[in-house]
């Protein structure tokens, strides 16, 4: 409970917050609407009037709560409505961009390690990437796709969770994998062992905290970047396109319940990799 004493302050504070700006935002619309009726609006009435309007411009917490469990339970899984069905196509690509960004990043912090050239050549341009904004570049690479006869969307989406997701394994793996002293590297070579050997044995077990740390951090940013690559691709189904779709039809309410519903998977994808790094641990003889 004391743990949880924080956590709860912090909820209640937020939720305060949140509440109190629902009613200074929603309150022109309160008092415009009193004042085309002839009737005078008291604070009593305004509060009640904003947190009930079917398109406010921030919708209260109890609203969105509202509208997420109907997206999630209204209907079946399979219905084209369903948030569950839209975060299955999100998760999808999420998935797609997040295993080519471990790859990517994985094999770029080998060669920079292995190799000086390549850690003073590829580490600037890698850095640099992270710079140019995602929204200028999606529809390029969107553009790129269709040029190069790629079909379908998932592609498109794929590179862009793989651009945002790379980077963070990169930096970690290249942390990591320096992370062994030139003493226990000594060690090794007196013995004999070989460059391979050096890295299976002492190197790669060395960057696995490194790893599964940037895991975390990049599972979220292949999610923003597979909803990112929704948004000017067209598409129809995902939680980027349930987004879009609230905000061109003037449904703030389908906005924000794509927007929790994306927290949540992003929630339920850190906590898979925290359960994946301990599975790992503990096949390795790690101690919490």
């Amino acid at each position: 409970m004391t743990r949880a004493l924080p956590v709860l302050s912090v909820i209640l504070g937020i939720l305060a917050i949140w509440y109190l700006a629902t009613v200074w935002m929603n309150a022109p619309w309160a008092y415009d609407q009193a004042a085309r009726e002839g009737r005078s609006l008291g604070f009593g009435a305004l509060v009640s009037d904003t947190m009930a309007q079917a398109r406010p411009v921030l919708p209260p917490p109890h609203q969105v709560a509202a509208k997420l469990w109907e997206g999630l339970t209204a209907q079946a899984v399979t219905s084209k409505k369903s948030l569950v069905y839209h975060g299955y196509v999100t998760f999808r690509g999420t998935m797609w961009g997040f295993a080519l960004g471990i790859v990517l990043g994985v094999g770029l912090a080998m060669a920079i390690v292995r190799f000086r050239v390549m850690d003073l050549s590829l580490m600037p341009w890698a850095i640099i990437s992270q710079t140019v904004p995602i929204v200028a570049i999606a529809p390029m690479i969107l553009a790129m796709s269709n040029k190069l006869g790629i079909e379908g969307r998932e592609v498109p989406k794929a590179v862009i969770a793989a651009y945002l997701s790379f980077f963070p394994v990169l930096v970690s793996m290249v942390k990591g994998l320096r992370a062994p002293d030139q003493m226990q590297l000594d060690l090794l070579k007196t013995w004999g062992a070989t460059e391979a050997q050096t890295f299976f044995r002492l190197r790669l077990p060395a960057s696995m905290p490194y790893f599964f740390a940037s895991l975390k951090v990049s599972v979220a940013a292949a999610l923003v970047g597979t909803i990112v690559g929704e948004l000017p691709t067209g598409a129809v189904e995902g939680l980027g396109a349930r987004m879009l779709i609230g905000s061109q039809f003037g449904e703030p309410l389908i906005t924000w319940a794509a927007l929790f519903a994306s927290a949540i998977l992003a929630g339920l994808l850190i906590v898979a990799v925290g359960t994946v790094e301990r599975l790992a641990n503990s096949r390795m003889g790690v101690r919490a």
